[in-house]
């Protein structure tokens, strides 16, 4: 694989067994084409987001050094939901998993379709422990 950027994805699950879709996530993005699984963060759970009620989430923050451009990255990780099942039927609601691009590289994206560094970042402290630990010279590796 050619020289990639550094890609970080936010990997997230409140439906069924939770643990598993991160896993077949994790997998899935480590098969992408010119792309390679680096790092993986601790997983964490922590309490839903937004209006809707629903159980707890369990996160995590993954690495990726990919030749990908962000557009296809997103389609791939839009590609990934689907295959595993989720459903987009409410905002803010429970999923069985979400992937967002939260950072690739230093690139800063703005489309309607992507915004990168994510703008939820800031409001996320579970996205910025995983972050920091990914960041860190004493970490996991995949």
């Amino acid at each position: 694989m050619a020289e990639g950027e550094r890609v970080f994805v936010a990997l997230g699950s409140n439906l069924g067994d939770r643990a598993r879709w991160l896993a077949a996530a994790r997998d899935r993005l480590a098969a992408l084409g010119g792309t390679r699984l680096v790092g993986v963060s601790r997983i964490e759970e922590t309490a839903p987001l937004g209006p809707v009620p629903q159980g707890p989430y369990l996160n995590q923050m993954v690495e990726l050094e990919t030749t990908l451009e962000p557009d296809a990255l997103l389609a791939a990780c839009l590609a990934i939901e689907a295959a595993l099942g989720r459903e987009r039927t409410v905002r803010w609601g429970p999923r069985r998993i979400d992937l967002d691009v939260v950072r690739y590289g230093e690139r800063t994206v703005d489309t309607p379709a992507l915004r990168i560094p994510h703008p939820e970042l800031p409001r996320r402290p579970f996205w910025q422990r995983e972050l920091a630990e990914l960041e860190s010279p004493v970490r996991m590796h995949a």
